[in-house]
């Protein structure tokens, strides 16, 4: 079966949608599929094309039996609504036009965002009369209302348009999660036609050796270190673990040298958007207690989660419904209990406290980040899910704690296994190209 898999982010990025894009790809390839990726050069989450790159408008290449058909897009130095509207329109122009002149596919898979390339792929679609499934990563236009990025108005109705046209052409549309597939029913699209495709996880996930990173960044072994990697954009809200920071440097729960073993310390790792922001008020006030640093290569990563007591996944308010972050599986999967900073009824908060993957507190909270901190570093942690009244626990009941998170953590993983989640997609592309035939 030919795939023709169709985004604008694929790996050397290592963040975002790339990974998933380019298990999906892999895996099709090594079942024997004719497999295409069209995608654009990379730059996420840095929002900066590599030296090499710089002046290419197409280039194919293979790798792992994927050929990888590259588009130039525009790439802003800074991001805003409207340049986030031109980089997309850009690939999805000069993508459509590459798409256009392959060889004629079983299927395409389209990933949004773009949003805009549900309508190119229902262009490539009628002309080459290959069907499209329509992979939702996030609700684009309900995320940027809610973010303030978009204004309700003649032009958030064109997209909520474009977004209706995407889904009523498409032959299936996906969906990352269980709540984003409820929000598309409401949207119009029939339960019949909404697949459940998660971004999978890599089970076990196989850690180094523990001392590595703190060594490297001098935090001591008795440090409670909660870590968060990743993206550093306007929806993840990092500016509560700021916020934090402050408190834990004010009253003294963090001293001011790792050298002498600060009790917390937060390390926030990634790039993106907000990063040059959250460095200017980190050193402005030499919050000490937060170790930011640049988005790290895997080694470096899962030496960092192998030394984490903690991770830390946060959301902006009112955002939690439209997308859900798969770096909770990459936690979970490793056996780390997670403290969540994300709207009570948001998908995120669910999974972790029916589950019992470790604690969440609601959006611009910084006390209550803190006190969960505390309450998870003196072993408390359940308690600080229900009602957040501190009690000191030994370092043995402190551990069997976040032991029992992370025991919990990795049977919710369990399900989501990446072989798992990548079959069952693709019996469901054989069951659309099936259908196809027979109508042949």
């Amino acid at each position: 079966m030919r795939v023709i898999v169709w985004g604008i982010n694929y790996p050397p990025e290592l963040t975002g949608i790339a990974p998933f894009n380019a298990a999906l790809c892999e895996f099709l390839a090594e079942r024997c599929h004719e497999v295409t990726m069209v995608t654009s050069f990379p730059y996420y989450p840095e929002w900066k094309k590599r030296e090499e790159d710089k002046g290419s408008f197409f280039r194919t290449d293979r790798v792992n039996n994927v050929s990888i058909f590259r588009c130039w897009s525009y790439v802003p130095s800074r991001v805003s609504a409207l340049r986030r509207m031109i980089h997309e329109a850009s690939f999805v122009a000069l993508s459509l036009l590459r798409v256009l002149f392959l060889p004629r596919p079983a299927v395409y898979v389209v990933v949004s965002p773009p949003l805009l390339l549900g309508v190119a792929a229902w262009c490539a679609s009628v002309i080459k009369r290959s069907p499209f499934v329509f992979h939702v990563q996030d609700l684009q236009p309900d995320a940027a209302l809610s973010l303030g990025m978009l204004r309700k108005g003649l032009f958030v109705r064109l997209l909520y348009g474009i977004e209706s046209f995407a889904y009523s052409r498409a032959k299936r549309v996906s969906a990352i999660s269980s709540g984003i597939g409820e929000k598309l029913h409401t949207k119009g699209v029939q339960r019949q036609n909404i697949v459940l495709f998660p971004n999978g996880v890599r089970l076990p996930v196989d850690l180094p050796k523990r001392g590595c990173f703190r060594r490297r960044h001098g935090i001591p072994d008795n440090t409670f270190l909660a870590v968060y990697s990743g993206n550093i954009g306007v929806k993840q809200g990092l500016d509560v673990l700021v916020d934090a920071g402050r408190i834990l440097e004010s009253n003294g729960t963090a001293q001011v040298q790792h050298s002498v073993g600060a009790p917390i310390v937060i390390v926030i790792a990634g790039d993106g958007a907000r990063r040059a922001i959250l460095w200017e008020a980190i050193n402005r006030e030499s919050l000490r207690c937060i170790l930011l640093l640049p988005l790290l290569p895997e080694l470096e990563y899962l030496e960092m989660l192998a030394d984490a007591d903690c991770t830390v996944i946060t959301q902006q308010r009112d955002t939690g419904e439209y997308f859900f972050p798969s770096k909770l599986l990459s936690a979970v999967a490793a056996a780390k209990p997670v403290l969540s900073v994300a709207d009570e009824q948001s998908e995120l908060a669910k999974a972790v406290r029916r589950n019992g993957l470790g604690v969440n507190v609601s959006p611009g909270s910084p006390e209550l980040v803190v006190e969960s901190l505390r309450m998870m570093a003196s072993g408390h942690g359940h308690q600080a899910a229900n009602d957040l009244h501190s009690v000191e626990f030994s370092d043995a009941s402190r551990q069997d704690s976040l032991a029992e998170m992370g025991r919990a953590g990795l049977e919710f993983a369990a399900q989501f296994e990446m072989n798992r989640v990548l079959s069952d997609f693709e019996n469901e592309l054989k069951r659309i190209n099936a259908s196809r035939d027979s109508v042949t």
